[in-house]
């Protein structure tokens, strides 16, 4: 009887996987993820870290089964935890997928980020959301290329600075509302900063307290929220009245 052939214990040859790889100290590093986990992964969809592995495990070579050397771990990433190795592999190596698959991607990707932005935006004017289909033609009017490395939330900030720049859709974040209440003496000094930062000022009363209802682009809350902390020493207070005013209805064209 023909002896048993064992495949040796540094090798692990695994099938269906999504391959990251990652050339570090002059060596590659390969780690076997699930299809499409990884981008749920770096867009902090998916949380758990087994969700995405097929194995906690560094290679050098996935295809073959080929594990890194411990050494050369602990040389080129300063640690042998291989499951944080592995997490700085997603964040920072190259998904190798073949055409399709990233034609694919890259189309889920820019429509992740077109619904990001009608989500997040209206017309200055009519406060009315834009159809997706909308935001989705005019990304494609200023040729925006998707990077598949970053976040769809971070790309959808980048469309909407992109779209005012160019004037390729009149649009704005949607605003949201706060109420400022400051007690007392501190009202003063506040209440010019806070106009300042407010897009539009609904009410602004100050009697003993100064109490204020204003319109803000949604990038300026914490600024909001440090002034009056910073200016009241904590006694100040800030509410979230609506965090997106829009008008009811889609802008037509």
């Amino acid at each position: 009887m023909a002896g048993r052939i064992s495949q040796p214990t540094n090798q692990k040859r695994l099938t269906n996987v999504s391959v990251v790889r990652l050339k570090k100290g002059g060596k590659r590093f390969e780690i076997a993820a699930y299809p499409n986990k990884v981008i749920s992964w770096r867009n902090k969809v998916e949380t758990d870290i087994d969700e995405v592995l097929q194995t906690p495990k560094v290679f050098t070579n996935v295809s073959k089964g080929e594990f890194a050397k411990i050494a050369d771990l602990k040389k080129i990433f300063d640690t042998d935890d291989e499951i944080e190795i592995c997490k700085l592999i997603i964040a920072k190596g190259d998904l190798q997928v073949s055409e399709k698959e990233r034609a694919a991607q890259l189309e889920s990707m820019f429509k992740d980020i077109a619904t990001i932005v009608a989500d997040k935006c209206v017309h200055p004017e009519t406060k009315r959301p834009y159809p997706v289909t909308m935001i989705e033609k005019s990304m494609k009017s200023m040729h925006f290329s998707v990077k598949p490395q970053k976040n769809t939330k971070q790309q959808a900030l980048e469309v909407i600075k992109q779209l005012k720049e160019t004037e390729t859709l009149e649009i704005q974040r949607a605003l949201m509302k706060l109420r400022v209440v400051v007690p007392g003496k501190e009202g003063k000094k506040v209440r010019d900063k806070i106009r300042k930062l407010a897009l539009q000022v609904e009410e602004d009363n100050f009697d003993v307290d100064l109490e204020m209802v204003i319109l803000v682009d949604p990038g300026c809350y914490r600024e909001v929220t440090d002034i009056v902390s910073t200016g009241t020493k904590g006694k100040g207070q800030v509410d979230l009245l609506t965090l997106k005013e829009v008008e009811e209805g889609e802008e037509k064209l």
